[in-house]
C-alpha cells in the first residue's frame, strides 16, 4: 500500500507579504508627494510675500520744500546678484513726480525729481560700493556722486531701501493750499547694462525689479 500526500502550497503567504510591502511603499510615496506639495505651496507663498513694494511712504511740507520718506522692500534677483559678483555694476533709478489734478484737462506736473544709484562689487577687496547722484552717470565718470562702502550686500541694500526726507520739490513749486498726488517709482535701469547683457535681460523675469506707489497730499487750509 502506497501512501500519497499533497504538498503544502506556500505562495499565498508570500503574496500577502509582497502586498503588504507594496502597500507600505505606496504610503511612503504618498507621504513624500504630500511633503513636496506642501513645500511648493510654501515656496510660492514666500515668493509672493517677497514681491517688491514701497511701504511707509510719507510726504511732508517743510520750509525747504516737499520732502519724501519711504521704505523699499525687495530681494535682489538672483541673476542681478550673480552679475554683481562677477564685477558688473548695476544701476537703479528712483523717481518722484508731483501732479495736480485738473478736471478739464490732464493732470499738471508741478515738480519731478530723480535719484540715480550705482551698486558695484570689488572682488579683490570683497566690498560693496554704492554711488548716489541727482544726475545720470556718464561713461566718462561718476561725477559728483556720494559714495559709500559696505562689507556686505545686505548693508548696501539696506542703504538703498531707506529713503529719508528726500527733497522732491522746491518750496515755491507746490503752493501749500494746492492738493497734489505724489507718484514714486523705483527699479533696475536695464538701459545701463552692457549691450550683450542688456539684450538677454530684456523681458526676463529674473531681471524684473520694479515697484511704484502713490500718495495723496491735501492742501493746507487757508485761515
Amino acid at each position: 500500500m502506497t501512501d500519497s500526500s499533497t504538498p503544502c502550497w506556500k505562495k499565498p503567504p508570500e503574496r500577502g507579504r509582497y502586498a503588504g510591502t507594496l502597500a507600505g511603499c505606496w504610503q511612503r510615496w504618498c507621504l513624500v508627494c504630500l511633503l513636496c506639495l506642501a513645500g511648493w505651496a510654501w515656496w510660492g507663498d514666500s515668493r509672493a510675500q517677497s514681491a517688491p513694494v514701497i511701504t511707509q511712504m510719507q510726504v511732508e511740507r517743510a520750509p525747504e520744500g516737499l520732502l519724501l520718506s519711504a521704505t523699499l522692500q525687495f530681494d535682489m534677483p538672483e541673476q542681478v546678484e550673480d552679475a554683481l559678483r562677477k564685477g558688473i555694476p548695476m544701476h537703479f533709478l528712483m523717481q518722484a513726480q508731483v501732479l495736480r489734478e485738473r478736471w478739464y484737462w490732464s493732470d499738471q506736473e508741478m515738480a519731478q525729481s530723480a535719484r540715480y544709484l550705482r551698486l558695484s562689487y570689488q572682488p579683490l577687496t570683497r566690498r560693496w560700493r554704492l554711488h548716489t547722484s541727482s544726475t545720470p552717470f556718464t561713461g566718462s565718470g561718476l561725477g559728483l556722486a556720494l559714495s559709500q562702502t559696505y562689507d556686505d550686500l545686505a548693508d548696501a541694500m539696506a542703504a538703498m531701501q531707506r529713503v529719508a526726507r528726500w527733497k522732491i520739490a522746491e518750496n515755491g513749486q507746490v503752493p501749500e493750499e494746492t492738493p497734489v498726488t505724489v507718484h514714486m517709482r523705483f527699479g533696475l535701469d536695464l538701459s545701463q547694462l552692457p549691450r550683450p547683457l542688456q539684450i538677454g535681460a530684456m523681458g526676463r523675469a529674473g531681471w524684473n525689479l520694479q515697484m511704484a506707489q502713490s500718495l495723496r497730499l491735501e492742501g493746507a487750509s487757508t485761515p
